[in-house]
């Protein structure tokens, strides 16, 4: 079957950091290029950061370039998502998603408060 399971959600405050982890299964995870989507309570849903099947190519939103970054291992079926300096307005349920099989993960819960 195939599964996406995402981890490394929690609670942090402005400044800090948390890494977020995507473990993929059940397809061929090093031919597709692998995203992370945001979306918070009441607002759309938000493309936060691609990454190409090798990792050639990046792509990040504005109101996150500088400060989150993207990252794979195709050995271990896994993409991350490390972020920086995080703000509240970063608060958010994250997703991982496989672009060209079309398949999601659960989402994990990031909060940013003092």
């Amino acid at each position: 079957q195939v599964q996406l399971v995402e981890s490394g959600g929690g609670l942090v405050q402005p400044g800090g950091s948390l890494r977020l982890s995507c473990a993929a299964s059940g397809f061929t995870f090093s031919r597709d290029e692998m995203r992370w989507y945001r979306q918070a309570p009441g607002k759309e849903r938000e493309l936060v950061a691609t990454i190409t099947s090798t990792a050639s190519l990046t792509y990040y939103a504005t109101s996150v370039k500088g400060r989150f970054t993207i990252s794979r291992d195709n050995a271990k079926n896994s993409v991350f998502l490390q972020m920086d300096n995080l703000k509240p307005e970063d608060t958010a349920v994250y997703y991982c998603n496989a672009l060209f099989s079309k398949y999601w993960g659960q989402g994990v819960q990031v909060t940013v408060s003092s």
